[in-house]
C-alpha cells in the first residue's frame, strides 16, 4: 500500500504525529498477521474435512476451525466495509466512511457544538486551567518576558507597516486639525507668554530675538547692500550710497549688540514692556484673535503640514523598526521589563489573578455564545471538503490496525463458539 498524500487540516496529524511510512507498514504488518491465522484455520477446515472427520478429536477441530473462518471471514468483510468495497463488489453499505462522509461531518459538528463550544464549559475550562497565575509565572521570567516583547515589537512594527506614509500623513495631518480646530491661536500664545513672563524666561526670549536679528544681518549684509544700492537715485554716485550703508549697518549692529549686552539699555526696556503687555492683548485683542485665526486655517491647509505628517510618520516607523530589529534598544528593554513587572505582580496578586480570569470567562463565554453556529459549521465544512477516499485511507491508517485485532479476535472468538456449539450438539445426540 502506497502512503496516501498527507490531507489538510486531517484528523489524523491532530490525533497521530507518527509518519505516515510508519503507521503503513505497522498496518500492513497487523493485516497479514490477521490473514495469516484466517489462512491457517482455512487450511485446518480444508485438511480435516478432506481428510475425513473421524472421532471425537478430529470433529471438534473441523468443527472450531470451520466457526473460525467464519467469524474471520464476517470480521475481515466487516473490517473492510469501513473503508473500501470488499473485492471491489458494489455491495450495499460497504466504504462507509467514504460514502456517508458528510452526514459524519454534520454530526460531528453538531457533537463539537453540542459538547465543546457551549459557553459553560468553555468557562469551566478555563477556570480549571488557572491561565492567569501560569501567565504570570511565565511572564516573571526575564527570559520569557524578552522573547515576548520581541513578538510584540514585531506585532507594532507589522502594525505601523499596515499604513502608507502617504495615507498614514493624511490621517494625522487630519487629526491634528481636528484637535487644533478648538484652539484660538492668539489666547494660547497670550497664557504661554504670560508664564514665561512670570517666570521671568521673557529676558532670555529678548536676547535671543536681538542676537537672532544681528545673526540675520551678519549672514544678509551683500543681500541688504544691493537692495539698498538699488534704491538710490541714480545722481548719486554708488560709493557714496555705499559708505552710507556701512555706516547704518554697523551702527545697527553695535546697537542690537548693545541692547543684548546691558540689561538697562532703554530700547531694550521698551521691548521687554512692549512683551509684558503682550498677554492681555492677545487674549482680548479681536484683531489679534482673527489674525491668529486666519495663521491657524493658513498653516493647517497647507501642503507642508501633510508633508511634515508623512515625514514624521516615517522618520517614527524607521525609528520603530529599528528599535524592533535589536533586542538591546530602549524599546525591547521597556517592553521587556514592563512584561516581567506585570508578570511578578499577576503571579503575587489574588485578586487581579480573578479579575483576569473573570475577563476571559466572560470573553469565551460571549464567543461561544456568538460564534459556536459558525465554529460548528467550520468543522463541518472543513470535513465536507475532503476528498471521501482521501479520508477513508487517512482514517484507516489511524485505526486499521486495532481493527486487525478484531478480526483477530474474531477468528478465535468464532474458534471458541464453534467448539461449543459442538459440545453441545454432541451432548444433545
Amino acid at each position: 500500500m502506497k502512503p496516501p498524500a498527507p490531507m489538510p487540516a486531517s484528523l489524523v496529524s491532530a490525533l497521530d504525529r507518527e509518519p505516515v511510512a510508519v503507521r503503513v507498514r505497522r498496518l500492513a504488518a497487523a493485516r497479514r498477521r490477521a490473514t495469516a491465522l484466517l489462512a491457517v484455520v482455512a487450511a485446518l477446515f480444508l485438511a480435516v474435512t478432506a481428510a475425513g472427520a473421524h472421532g471425537v478429536v478430529l470433529g471438534y477441530v473441523q468443527a472450531g476451525a470451520e466457526a473460525a473462518v467464519v467469524g474471520g471471514v464476517a470480521d475481515w468483510f466487516a473490517v473492510t466495509a469501513l473503508f473500501r468495497r470488499p473485492l471491489g463488489l458494489p455491495i450495499p453499505h460497504t466504504a462507509l466512511i467514504a460514502g456517508r462522509k458528510d452526514q459524519f461531518a454534520a454530526t460531528l459538528g453538531q457533537f463539537v457544538q453540542e459538547n465543546f463550544l457551549t459557553a459553560d464549559v468553555l468557562a469551566d475550562r478555563i477556570g480549571a486551567a488557572r491561565l492567569a497565575p501560569r501567565l504570570g509565572s511565565w511572564l516573571a521570567d526575564e527570559a520569557n518576558a524578552a522573547r515576548f516583547a520581541g513578538h510584540a515589537a514585531g506585532l507594532l512594527v507589522r502594525a505601523a507597516g499596515a499604513f502608507g506614509d502617504e495615507d498614514a500623513g493624511r490621517v494625522l495631518a487630519a487629526g491634528l486639525t481636528k484637535a487644533a480646530e478648538g484652539i484660538e491661536v492668539a489666547p494660547l500664545a497670550g497664557r504661554i507668554l504670560r508664564v514665561m513672563i512670570a517666570e521671568g524666561r521673557h529676558t532670555g526670549l529678548v536676547t535671543d530675538i536681538i542676537v537672532a536679528g544681528d545673526r540675520y544681518l551678519a549672514s544678509h549684509h551683500a543681500e541688504l547692500r544691493d537692495r539698498f544700492e538699488a534704491e538710490a537715485p541714480r545722481w548719486v554716485p554708488d560709493a557714496a550710497y555705499r559708505r552710507v550703508f556701512e555706516r547704518m549697518y554697523g551702527r545697527l549692529r553695535h546697537k542690537l549688540m548693545s541692547i543684548a549686552a546691558d540689561p538697562g539699555d532703554q530700547t531694550r526696556v521698551q521691548l521687554e514692556e512692549w512683551i509684558a503687555g503682550l498677554p492681555e492683548r492677545l487674549e482680548t485683542s479681536s484683531e489679534l484673535r482673527e489674525r491668529g485665526e486666519r495663521f491657524k486655517h493658513d498653516v493647517l491647509g497647507s501642503a507642508g503640514l501633510r508633508d511634515l505628517s508623512s515625514s514624521l510618520w516615517e522618520s517614527t516607523t524607521q525609528a520603530l523598526r529599528s528599535q524592533a530589529a535589536d533586542p538591546a534598544s530602549a524599546l525591547r528593554g521597556w517592553l521587556t521589563d514592563a512584561l516581567a513587572a506585570a508578570g511578578q505582580r499577576l503571579g503575587s496578586d489574588p485578586r487581579l489573578q480573578d479579575s483576569l480570569q473573570s475577563a476571559v470567562q466572560s470573553a469565551a463565554k460571549i464567543m461561544a455564545d456568538q460564534f459556536h453556529d459558525e465554529l460548528a459549521g467550520l468543522v463541518t465544512a472543513t470535513i465536507q471538503k475532503w476528498d471521501g477516499a482521501e479520508t477513508s485511507s487517512q482514517l484507516e491508517l489511524l485505526l486499521g490496525r486495532d481493527l486487525q485485532f478484531i478480526r483477530i479476535n474474531g477468528t478465535v472468538v468464532g474458534a471458541g463458539v464453534g467448539l461449543a456449539l459442538h459440545a453441545i450438539v454432541l451432548a444433545l445426540a
